[in-house]
């Protein structure tokens, strides 16, 4: 059961801050930039104005946060405000040019109508069905040369079809997923992995490593197929008799890919234990506290797979890994914002999470710690609600810049805030690959 780690002053903050954020979402999608309401009537919601329907930076996103306001507290239009953000977003997939990819595309909208399905909608709703038609026929062919991660490629994919169980096509799509990652996986003495060619990476990194890497990040590389396949191993649903053979590959997989992972440690001694990168001609170095690179994302996938597994070796690299982490002092932490993908509530909900699946003390202070190092953060003037994203400008110099996303910008925020200071299990953090579930009986 899920339980707020909040004591009763600082759960009136979080609230405070969350409210915040939902008031100046709902200005920023009516295009304006005074006064806003909590409270603000549906009918004068107009929820105009962003251009982005995406999952991790669009309203598809801000339709996830008012779903679970609705579970928290009672008086106000959440449901309606979040029918209203979802139907946008769902509307923008025939409107505007989107990839198909889970974070910034089609798919990822696709994953929210699921996911709000019974809250929102009919049981029987069918608007997903043109993408899953899609996606079965991209993913039908052999020689799968596209992404392998989970922010653009199979394994968003493959969460998509999670979300979707126990649709028949969902199975199909599955079925796909687990088969494409099996064709491209490379086989070696350490394990099983997979390789992102050059001409895939970004510019910067393509200047690093021209000959391509092995990605250590949860969000881009090799931890998100483990966290994916242990998920996949599993599941227990209705239609999983049709899952078997399924299940059997990706266990398979899995057993190779997590000794290859472990096989990555830096052998220096340095903040972190894992690097970013791997591979010929790559010099690893330390990473970041983040979710999409570093220690604790890899710990949270290692979780994932032992809890699923059964795996108790896996699970106490998974707990010595983070509580590494826990220990690490955050001037050393290389976080600088406050957003869930590499900012301090995301640690912080990273935590809480640990904390959840484990009860481990340790874990609730660390959360504690980043959370309450996120409301420090706010800056009145800055971001949406004091809550601000920093990036690189033209001259190379950090930014701070007003997102309103899930991934990066205050909607993340607020959900991870909402996650402490409630018993509402926040179930959306499946779409970034944190399916610990939590303990029973007392912590």
């Amino acid at each position: 059961m899920w339980k707020p780690i909040f004591d009763r002053p600082f759960q009136a903050r979080a609230f405070a801050a969350i409210e915040a954020v939902a008031t100046a979402l709902l200005a920023e999608t009516e295009g304006r930039t005074g006064r806003g309401t909590a409270r603000a009537p549906a009918a004068k919601a107009f929820l105009r104005g962003i251009p982005d329907p995406s999952l991790a930076g669009g309203t598809a996103g801000i339709s996830i946060l008012y779903a679970y306001l609705s579970q928290a507290r009672t008086g106000f239009d959440d449901n309606e405000i979040a029918l209203r953000f979802l139907t946008q977003a769902a509307d923008a997939v025939s409107a505007v040019p989107m990839n198909r990819t889970l974070f910034g595309g089609f798919t990822g909208v696709a994953w929210s109508v699921a996911h709000l399905r019974t809250w929102l909608l009919d049981s029987d709703d069918d608007s997903t069905d043109p993408i899953d038609e899609i996606l079965q026929k991209n993913l039908s062919g052999k020689s799968w040369r596209g992404f392998y991660n989970l922010v653009s490629g199979l394994i968003g994919f493959g969460i998509y079809a999670v979300e979707q169980l126990p649709r028949p096509r969902a199975i199909e799509c599955l079925k796909q997923v687990i088969d494409r990652l099996d064709e491209i996986a490379e086989r070696g003495p350490e394990g099983i992995t997979w390789f992102t060619r050059p001409d895939m990476l970004p510019d910067t990194q393509r200047e690093m490593h021209p000959k391509g890497h092995y990605d250590l990040g949860l969000a881009h590389g090799v931890p998100g197929v483990i966290a994916f396949l242990g998920r996949v191993c599993s599941l227990n649903v209705r239609g999983a008799a049709m899952l078997a053979k399924t299940q059997a590959k990706a266990q398979s997989l899995l057993e190779g890919a997590v000794p290859w992972l472990l096989a990555q440690k830096l052998t220096s001694r340095t903040s972190s234990v894992f690097p970013c990168f791997s591979g010929s001609g790559v010099c690893p170095t330390p990473s970041r506290v983040a979710w999409c690179y570093g220690d604790l994302g890899i710990a949270a996938a290692l979780l994932t797979a032992a809890v699923c597994g059964s795996k108790a070796k896996w699970r106490e690299e998974a707990l010595r890994l983070a509580r590494n982490v826990a220990r690490r002092p955050a001037s050393d932490s290389g976080v600088r914002d406050c957003g869930l993908c590499h900012g301090a509530a995301g640690v912080g909900h990273l935590f809480n999470r640990l904390f959840q699946g484990t009860g481990e003390p340790l874990f609730k202070e660390a959360a504690l710690s980043w959370f309450q190092r996120t409301l420090r953060m706010r800056r009145a003037s800055e971001g949406i609600s004091g809550f601000f994203a920093l990036e690189v400008g033209p001259d190379g110099r950090w930014r701070s810049t007003a997102k309103i996303g899930l991934l990066e910008g205050a909607t993340g925020v607020a959900l991870g805030l909402l996650a402490a200071a409630t018993n509402v299990e926040p179930n959306w953090d499946r779409m970034m690959m944190l399916s610990v579930p939590p303990k029973r009986g007392p912590f």
